[in-house]
């Protein structure tokens, strides 16, 4: 034992000697954009098409192509047998032409589509007003019927687009005329995509000198990113780097809001294939860009056309987006960061309850204690619960060990801990969730010394944001522990473990998903000093607490789209963790039964050194670094529970606890019941949650019989089974 110690010893300092001798770099490369191929819209012998288009749209999974325009009063869908690649176009128009006629828009511009695709928003630029349809078949413009015209008060409506959820509206202002220049307005909603009393909110004019005089004279598109941290905007206007204009970037310090920071990024030269641009669009992943020609009268190929570009990293026009301002890749990033350090917490818990359950229990003959009594939503840790745990640790098992004069006690803690991390300005909100289970063994000498070692199996789950980003890491924890005492009523609980940790993650804009696994290695060590006062049988134990621990993750790399996905370098994390408090219990001695309430009330500071994360994009060798992960925090946790402990084989366990900080807060309850009928059968029941859990187990001879039933009561669809297992002890 004293040479694995040393190892884990070893271990632990080296990766602290690691971690703070990281140093950070950050070195930035251009996005690059290249034209791919065009095709042309201009009337064919049928006299469809448009010869003047204005606007390109794609439906989500870039099967259909929709094209706007002035020189007829339709929109056109075009059918790709390639997804987003304008070189697959069908070109057959019968019955994919939305004809609305004169009447309604005799100068169509650029248009939208609603979330699920039922709805088209159309600029109107000769009445100046957007014009809305609905779409009986959702993409199929088809089936298109107009239902109303909103006249906003735009001088000249060029574009609009609306934020990810449809509460915000932005009109292109073009605003011809002396002295005049365009403007990008916003509007707030009163519901998604209700354009009904949208109210102005904000106005963004472009950046001051040259950029806006070059843009002001002909405005024409408008579009965001996914995530709405970059803007693009187009112009028609001659300058010094694009003869007919060019394609122009802005990143936005808060996601769809013209109210922050708007920093001005740079042009995107398209006069060698435009010749006035247009529409503007994005494939869904942002790794195609896509510009309508509106060139009239033109004799060049592609004249009248919608050109494609491909860029190398994901709606990176001028410059790739950085993740560490993105909010759900940052809560991705600090997930990991914050689940490893949160294990060590949950690695030392479970022993340090067991050590307390002891010092409040000392004077019992049996020091066997069974706390995982339910159901594991997570399958690996729900078949160890019912598989390992009944055959090694059952009561009837330490019963045995106890017959044969052994000092060793058998003890198990199950824990579910269900959590939320709120939105922030740089971070979206994680819903946290924690399922373990933990089993070990210890024994006690003459002179009151404990020593014991525990395993823990455990799952994090969190989910990011609303996309779909998530983080599922699995862990097994191995530790070594021990109680000391100090004098009269005067301990000293001391552990020292490690975790192996593997994690996959899922990281998701909505419309594309990149996966990865990463590994890792985390040595954790922590100190408890208690010293009990009785008070006429009251015990009052005031505790100080230091936790410190290392954690390696490996690098790794996403797998998806080159253009989403990123290489990942190693992250050394430090943990430094001290906790103030106390609690107390009183001993209630009825006859043949021992009744034990307690309270738990404690403080804790996490002024663990903060972390960072540098990565690199695979596709273009762009770094990155998110730095400052986890500052300093700040926790109150309180907790209420009893013992129950019977001569007669009854045994009683049950504590509800709330963990409190700033940025979080975590409730548990859990309580566990066993009664042994006889040295041959036991029976129990828990109840953690909605979960309730009977079982009974009976041993005949060599031969064991395990029943167990469990029922989610409060669900909507009530989840229940039985469980049955028989199985020989030798």
């Amino acid at each position: 034992m004293r040479w694995f110690k040393k190892v884990l010893i070893f271990k632990f300092f080296k990766i602290l000697t690691i971690f703070f001798s990281i140093f950070f770099n950050s070195i930035a490369f251009g996005a690059v954009s290249s034209f791919v191929n065009s095709f042309e819209v201009g009337l064919n012998d049928s006299g469809n098409g448009q010869n003047q288009p204005t606007g390109v749209q794609f439906n989500p999974d870039g099967t259909r192509m929709y094209v706007s325009g002035i020189s007829g009063n339709w929109i056109l869908q075009y059918s790709l047998d390639t997804p987003f690649d304008v070189s697959s176009v069908n070109n057959d128009l019968a019955g994919q032409i939305c004809n609305f006629g004169e009447s309604i828009a005799k100068d169509g511009a650029n248009l939208e589509f609603n979330s699920d695709g039922t709805k088209i928003f159309m600029a109107d630029r000769d009445q100046e007003v957007i014009e809305q349809f609905k779409l009986t078949t959702a993409y199929d413009i088809s089936t298109c019927v107009h239902e109303d015209e909103i006249d906003l008060g735009i001088t000249t409506l060029s574009d609009l687009a609306f934020s990810r959820d449809g509460m915000k509206l932005f009109i292109y202002d073009q605003n011809v005329g002396a002295g005049q220049q365009y403007t990008v307005e916003q509007f707030a909603l009163t519901s998604p995509y209700n354009l009904t009393n949208a109210n102005l909110v904000a106005t963004y004019t472009g950046p001051n000198g040259s950029i806006r005089t070059n843009i002001q004279q002909f405005a024409q598109a408008m579009v965001f990113n996914i995530e709405g941290t970059k803007m693009y905007i187009t112009g028609a206007r001659a300058t010094a780097t694009a003869t007919h204009g060019g394609v122009y970037e802005f990143t936005l310090s808060s996601p769809f809001d013209l109210n922050g920071t708007i920093t001005y990024e740079g042009e995107f030269d398209v006069s060698a294939q435009v010749g006035e641009i247009a529409g503007l669009t994005f494939s869904a992943n942002g790794s195609k860009m896509y510009i309508t020609d509106f060139t009239h009268g033109g004799d060049e190929p592609g004249d009248r056309g919608v050109y494609e570009y491909n860029l190398t990293c994901s709606f990176g026009v001028i410059k790739c987006i950085d993740p560490s301002k993105n909010k759900d890749d940052v809560a991705t990033m600090q997930s990991q960061t914050q689940s490893v350090k949160k294990l060590i917490k949950h690695s030392t818990s479970p022993v340090l309850n067991r050590m307390q359950w002891l010092r409040r229990n000392e004077n019992k003959a049996n020091l066997t204690n069974q706390n995982i009594k339910f159901q594991f939503n997570n399958e690996i840790l729900n078949s160890l619960s019912k598989t390992l745990i009944p055959v090694f640790f059952s009561n009837d098992v330490s019963s045995n060990l106890n017959s044969q004069n052994s000092n060793w006690s058998i003890w198990s803690e199950g824990t579910i801990s269900i959590g939320k991390s709120g939105d922030n300005t740089y971070s979206s909100a994680k819903d946290i969730s924690t399922t373990a289970i933990t089993f070990g063994a210890d024994k006690r000498n003459e002179n009151n010394i404990m020593r014991g070692i525990a395993l823990r199996l455990g799952s994090d789950d969190v989910d990011v944001g609303d996309l779909g980003s998530a983080l599922d890491m699995s862990t097994i924890s191995l530790t070594l522990y021990g109680t000391d005492p100090k004098g009269d009523n005067k301990f000293a609980d001391t552990l020292i473990g490690v975790s192996i940790l593997n994690s996959d993650t899922i990281n998701s804009d909505g419309s594309n998903t990149t996966t990865s696994e990463r590994n890792g290695i985390q040595i954790y060590g922590s100190y408890n000093f208690r010293n009990t006062y009785n008070y006429d049988l009251l015990n009052y134990t005031p505790k100080i607490k230091f936790d410190l621990g290392g954690t390696h993750l490996e690098g790794y790399s996403e797998k998806g789209s080159d253009i989403l996905t990123y290489r990942f370098q190693d992250q050394f994390i430090g943990h430094l963790m001290t906790t103030v408090g106390t609690s107390l219990d009183k001993n209630f001695e009825f006859n043949d039964k021992s009744f034990v309430p307690y309270l738990d009330l404690n403080y804790t500071a996490d002024i663990s050194p903060s972390s960072s994360q540098k990565f690199t994009h695979i596709s273009t060798g762009e770094k990155f670094i998110l730095e400052n992960i986890n500052n300093t925090t700040h926790n109150f946790n309180a907790g209420i529970g009893l013992d129950l402990i019977t001569d007669k084989g009854l045994n009683l366990m049950s504590k509800y606890t709330i963990d409190q900080s700033k940025q979080e807060n975590k409730k548990n309850f859990v309580i566990s019941a066993d009664y042994r009928a006889s040295y041959k059968s036991s029976y129990a029941l828990s109840v953690h949650e909605t979960s309730t859990e009977i079982s009974y187990k009976s041993k005949h001879n060599n031969l064991n019989f395990d029943v167990t039933s469990n029922l989610d009561f409060f669900a909507d669809d009530p989840e229940y089974g039985i469980y049955l297992k028989v199985y020989a002890l030798k």
